[in-house]
């Protein structure tokens, strides 16, 4: 009877204890979220490469239509290289106390990363793939800002120091495990660290720079139209991934991101494109398709935490708002922002991340508030995030312009902005007709 009763004890403690031994156990590798992780992976690498670059390049005078791809090339390779090295440790390593600012230099060459090391449910050679595509087309996005004027060296040198400065702090406080999120910011896919950052670092660049020679008053319009379209209808595709990824996994959410996604970018189309045809008379091929990009760069923040009816709200917001300030910048401003990144992709990031604040509200069909959390706090911890990520952008944007220009030079010489970047850069043409 002893012996029965304490066999009995001792089933029922492991019974009891049994979840907390399960729960304890590390996350497994789950074999569907790992494949759509590729997936996604290779879908945002496809947005710069060639997305970007095609639409970049298109929307550029021919003289120049290689420079543009050159450098949105040399940019992924220098940041993969740079990633590797020491850019995925300060944005996603573990710095111990010091972790609320950056991630330290314990995963610098990917130290630790193996076959078997998983991050969440996926490998995180998965992880790190799928964040350096984010890391690559961020810097490419400033170079629109100043393109056809830019000496390719002091490009390549800002770009590597504006990873390791801006972007890699910024992508650990805010997706790291950092000071804005453990704040409670909501940024699912990137509108602070992706748009906003690199809107801020376009405007501060264009600045430093200055205009490009004739702007405002010599018309300066797009070389290939048809290439631009090509490329911006890249970027629609590869933005599923973009923010349908951002879930880390094969699930609801990453349904949910897909499906606002679509919304967003259609709404902010139509309604940029309306807006032109009001203004203008007609309805141009660029509008529409800045007006896609424009949307796609709002509903990034929000795309995991909103419904359709925010998506539609959001899509709206972001043609209207994006399409007068590209017009009040060109126009009133005379700011020349070579390639509209400030105020499609900056104010864009801005708004949707406030918006997120709003429209993730269980009544509006979001995925509602952590707990204890109301609209309005949660829209104060968005102003904060949108304000904390403008001011290390400018500022360092400015410091790092400073630095390179000090170094190797920024900007070319007036008689070679005259003859072109292709011929004077790189001794080659984009075309030979």
């Amino acid at each position: 009877m002893k012996a029965n009763a304490l066999k009995n004890s001792l089933l029922f403690l492991f019974l009891v204890h049994a979840p907390l031994a399960a729960a304890a156990e590390p996350a497994k590798l789950d074999a569907g979220n790992t494949a759509w992780m590729i997936t996604a992976s290779a879908l945002v690498l496809f947005m710069t490469l060639p997305g970007l670059a095609l639409f970049y390049a298109g929307l550029v005078r021919t003289k120049n239509v290689l420079s543009v791809l050159m450098q949105c090339f040399a940019i992924t390779c220098v940041v993969t290289l740079a990633w590797v090295v020491v850019a995925y440790s300060v944005a996603f390593g573990d710095a111990g106390a010091a972790n609320a600012w950056w991630g330290g230099l314990g995963k610098s060459f990917l130290s630790g990363i193996e076959v078997k090391t998983v991050k969440g449910s996926v490998p995180e050679t998965v992880f790190s793939m799928f964040q350096l595509t984010f890391a690559i087309i961020t810097p490419a996005l400033v170079l629109g800002a100043y393109a056809e004027r830019v000496k390719f060296s002091g490009m390549l040198l800002f770009s590597l120091l504006w990873l390791l400065f801006v972007y890699a702090p910024i992508a650990h406080w805010v997706w790291g495990d950092g000071w804005l999120q453990k704040m409670g910011l909501m940024d699912f896919a990137g509108g602070t660290v992706v748009h906003l950052n690199a809107g801020v670092a376009s405007l501060v660049a264009a600045l430093v720079l200055g205009r490009r020679q004739g702007f405002p008053d010599t018309p300066m319009p797009p070389h290939n139209m048809t290439m631009a379209v090509t490329g911006a209808c890249m970027l629609w595709v590869g933005w599923f991934g973009f923010n349908a990824g951002s879930a880390l996994a094969a699930d609801g959410s990453a349904g949910m991101a897909m499906l606002v996604t679509q919304i967003g970018a259609a709404t902010a189309s139509l309604v940029w494109m309306f807006c032109e045809w009001v203004r203008f008379g007609k309805p141009s091929v660029l509008g529409i398709v800045t007006g896609m990009v424009a949307g796609l760069g709002t509903i990034t923040p929000a795309s995991g935490f909103v419904g359709p009816i925010g998506a539609l709200v959001i899509g709206a917001a972001a043609g209207l708002a994006c399409f007068f300030a590209t017009n009040f910048m060109k126009r009133s401003m005379r700011v020349d922002d070579s390639l509209d990144v400030h105020p499609v992709h900056g104010v864009g990031g801005a708004l949707g991340t406030m918006l997120t604040g709003v429209f993730a509200a269980g009544y509006f069909g979001g995925a509602g508030y952590p707990d204890g959390v109301t609209m309005g706090g949660q829209v104060l911890v968005q102003l904060a995030g949108v304000l904390a990520v403008a001011a290390w952008s400018g500022v360092v944007t400015w410091i790092l312009l400073k630095v390179s220009a000090a170094l190797v030079g920024l900007r070319v010489q007036p008689e070679e902005e005259t003859e072109g970047l292709d011929t004077v850069l790189h001794n080659e043409k984009g075309y030979n007709l």
